[in-house]
């Protein structure tokens, strides 16, 4: 069986307002919810938040502040053979990102708005669901 780790995190601004990306569907044409949080897998070997950084950074030209915090680990066992822990952090980022090609768009959202959101990525939907990710 074939074990991926994979860093997300949901990043808020000054304003409290939450930062999702609306993911190419073209590039991710198997995705469930086209709006997602910034991350993706780490490379074996280098530190989770040197992971989370280079994904930020990657997918918004940013850099978070502080220390990210760890709200959740969840278990996707969705592909036969291949068993991803995706582990979801909250942290704190200023300004506005600059896409690269996983994503078309992005969107600041309160915390009402996001849990009200149609097409929000079904295991960021689950923390919501779970009552993991409050306010």
């Amino acid at each position: 069986m074939e074990l991926q780790v994979g860093v997300k995190i949901l990043l808020k601004n000054p304003e409290g307002n939450y930062l999702l990306l609306h993911r190419n569907t073209e590039k991710y044409k198997d995705i469930k919810g086209e709006w997602d949080i910034v991350g993706g897998r780490i490379d074996p070997g280098s530190p989770l938040l040197e992971n989370l950084q280079r994904e930020v950074k990657e997918e918004t030209g940013m850099d978070y502040a502080g220390v990210p915090k760890l709200i959740a680990a969840q278990d996707i066992l969705r592909v036969p053979g291949r068993h991803v822990v995706r582990l979801t952090y909250i942290g704190e980022i200023e300004g506005e990102p600059k896409l690269n090609d996983e994503s078309v768009e992005y969107k600041w959202f309160t915390f009402e708005e996001l849990k009200e959101l149609d097409e929000l990525d079904m295991y960021l939907a689950e923390l919501f669901e779970q009552g993991i990710f409050k306010e």
